[in-house]
Formats: structure tokens, C-alpha cells, sequence
């Protein structure tokens, strides 16, 4: 198979962790071969056991950090024509699409779109309280799903509420596929040596929450960051944000980003396993999330979760009731929910959100899914 994204570079998060998930499962199955195609600061080709990576230069977006435009046309269908795919999965909605498009005319070779944004909600996240050109954009986004749609197989969904969500727009063959979570790596035993990963990152002592993700306007950060500090005041409780991205200078900078904790994207995978497992509390206040993937890596570390009540974190947290939710958009009602949560017994909301990740998560069980799904299309 063959994997093309725009949603991947080196300070990325979810699609990223799926795709070298997806890359593992590969080279533990002779009979499967992989292919990546991603953008990157240069061209070049790596290789090891099953899996070839194409890395072709494009552009960074301005406003997007770190990610690129992919507008290698030729390169794209090259790849193509020379790796013969059985299948292809599309997994942006910017110019890899219509890369697939033209590259696979003449041949057939089938495609499916892993839906990992949900654009048209970053545009309009609360469609009730959204201007009138927001919800013109939402619509016109809305409509350019559809038409990605018709381009594809199917459409696979990392949580059932996108799911219903794309049938509703009008979006035909939806697959729900969830993510998944390496359960070894992220595992309660870690919080064993909580306090010397505390002194480690410099994090302070006492009740701690953290975020882990990219630092974007869509995150709703800002809000987060403005509740906390009701959240501090009556309950002493510390905000640590683990992260890169366009909005970190602004979000720094701001008065209330002035009281957290900030530390830099954190490539190891297996310190950022020790991070979580050190604090009381993962925030995730995306409400336009598709999946989600820090919070389930959460749960599966023994942490519970606070969620805005919108979004693929949501459906975790309310199938698993390993944390709670606030009203998405109000950082009076998250502060609230908050100290409300932290009064609760957290150790026990963790080992409900570890259960819940062993028994639907690992990522074994995900991707036999989602090959299940990748033979069903090409049986047609």
C-alpha cells in the first residue's frame, strides 16, 4: 500500500505516530509492503524492512508550521507508476488528493481517505455563535469533503461521531477505524519515578495538568489558558503545555500564558511516556479533534482526561469514563469541571481510563481493523 500525506514532519504529532504505528505492523508481516510519501525540506528516499519512504520538497505553509505543501506533481506520479500499489490511502485534504487524482488516471488503482481533519469544524467550531462569513467557509469547506469524497473508495473515520458526521454532509462509504496506543510504552508502572521526571523537566511540585499537542489557533488554547487561572486560585493546581506550533509565541506571551509551565516538543517518545505519567491531569481542549491520540496515550498511562464535550476526545472520554467534560468554548464552565475533577479520586479514573485502552486500543487490534478495511475495498 501506499500512504501520501501532507500531515507529517518532524515536530507533528497523531498522523505521524499512526503512520510509523502503520510502518511497524508492516515490517512484522512479510506479505505487506509500504510505501510513504510525506513532504519535506529536501528530496530523498529511506528505506528498511518493507517500508520505503519518499520524502519530496515542498514549500513550508506559512500558518500551518511544521507543515508542507506537496506540489511534486511529477515526482508523485513517478512514485506511483514505479511502486504499483495495490492500494493507496490518502490522508490530507490539501494538494495530495488531487497528487493521487492525477497520478492514478489510467491505472486502477483504488483509494481510500483517512479523514484526520476535521477542517470544516476548525472553520466554524461553534456553528450557533459563528459569523456569518465562518459558516460561508464552513459550507464551502463542507463541500469540498463531498468532492474528496466522490475521489475515493472510502472514507475512513477515526471516531463514530465524525463518522455520522461525514454521512450527514453527504458523504458516501464511511468507515468508522479507530487509533490506537502502544501499551507498553505508555503504561502506569512510569508513575513509579513521577517525581524524578518532575525534577527532570523542571516541573514544580503539587497537583499538575499538562497538554500535549500542537500549539494552534484550533486547540482552543487560549481559552485553556485563561480558565486555568481560576483553576490555580482555588485549587493551587499547576498547567504544563508539552508542544510546538504557529500560536506559541502569542500564546506565551499572553498574561495567562505567563503562569504555565512550557516545554518544547518532546521527540522521545519514551520521555513523553514518563511526562504523562508524572502529572494528575491531561487537558484536551480541542473541540474539532477527529481522534485525539494524546488523550488515549493518557488513559493508557493511568491519567484521566478533561475534555471539551465536542470532538473525537469527547466520544473517548464518554465510553470510557476516564475523565469529564465541560461545555466546549466556556472557560468559566472548564474551570468548574475542573476543580470539580481534581477534588475526585484521580488514581482511580486513571486505572478505568488503562482498562479502557487495553481492551479496545492496542494497536495490533486497530490496524488488523483497518487492513480488514483495506481488503473489503479491494474486493470492491
Amino acid at each position: 500500500m501506499l500512504d501520501i500525506t501532507e500531515f507529517f514532519g518532524d515536530t507533528t504529532g497523531g498522523v505521524r505516530t499512526y503512520l510509523l504505528e502503520k510502518a511497524k505492523y508492516v515490517q512484522r508481516d512479510p506479505a505487506l509492503r509500504q510505501v510513504l510519501v510525506v513532504p519535506g525540506a529536501r528530496d530523498e528516499i529511506l528505506e528498511a524492512g518493507g517500508v520505503r519512504c519518499y520524502r519530496l520538497h515542498g514549500p513550508s505553509i506559512p500558518t500551518q508550521k511544521p507543515y508542507r505543501f506537496m506540489l511534486a506533481t511529477r515526482s508523485t506520479t513517478r512514485i506511483v507508476a514505479h511502486e504499483r500499489p495495490d492500494l493507496i490511502e490518502v490522508g490530507s485534504a490539501w494538494c495530495a488528493p488531487w497528487l493521487v487524482h492525477l497520478a492514478t488516471r489510467g491505472l486502477r488503482v483504488p483509494a481510500v481517505w483517512f479523514y484526520h481533519s476535521n477542517f470544516p469544524r476548525i472553520i466554524a467550531p461553534r456553528p450557533h455563535a459563528a459569523s456569518w462569513p465562518r459558516l460561508t467557509a464552513s459550507a464551502l469547506a463542507w463541500r469540498y469533503v463531498r468532492r474528496l469524497g466522490r475521489l475515493v473508495q472510502a472514507t475512513i473515520a477515526p471516531c463514530l461521531a465524525v463518522a455520522r458526521e461525514l454521512e450527514s454532509a453527504g458523504v458516501e462509504n464511511v468507515v468508522h477505524v479507530p487509533l490506537g496506543v502502544d501499551l507498553d510504552r505508555f503504561n502506569p508502572v512510569r508513575r513509579a519515578r513521577a517525581a524524578e521526571t518532575r525534577r527532570r523537566f523542571g516541573l514544580p511540585d503539587g497537583p499538575l495538568a499538562l497538554y500535549v499537542g500542537r500549539l494552534a489557533a484550533e486547540k482552543d488554547l487560549d481559552l485553556l489558558l485563561s480558565g486555568w487561572l481560576e483553576v490555580e486560585r482555588r485549587t493551587g493546581a499547576r498547567l504544563a503545555l508539552v508542544g510546538a506550533g504557529p500560536a506559541a509565541r502569542s500564546l506565551r506571551r499572553s498574561k495567562a500564558g505567563a503562569r504555565a509551565v512550557w516545554l518544547p516538543y518532546e521527540r522521545d517518545r519514551d520521555l513523553l511516556a514518563d511526562l504523562y505519567a508524572a502529572v494528575d491531569l491531561v487537558v484536551a481542549p480541542g473541540s474539532a479533534e477527529t481522534f485525539g491520540l494524546a488523550a488515549l496515550e493518557a488513559l493508557a498511562s493511568g491519567v484521566p482526561v478533561l475534555s471539551a464535550d465536542q470532538g473525537g476526545v469527547a466520544e473517548t472520554i464518554g465510553r470510557s469514563g476516564a475523565g469529564r467534560l465541560y461545555v466546549s468554548g466556556d472557560p468559566s464552565h472548564m474551570a468548574e469541571v475542573a476543580v470539580a475533577l481534581l477534588g475526585e479520586d484521580l488514581p482511580a479514573l486513571g486505572r478505568v481510563g488503562r482498562r479502557y485502552a487495553e481492551e479496545h486500543h492496542g494497536w495490533d487490534a486497530v490496524l488488523d481493523r483497518l487492513f480488514q478495511t483495506y481488503r473489503r475495498v479491494l474486493a470492491g
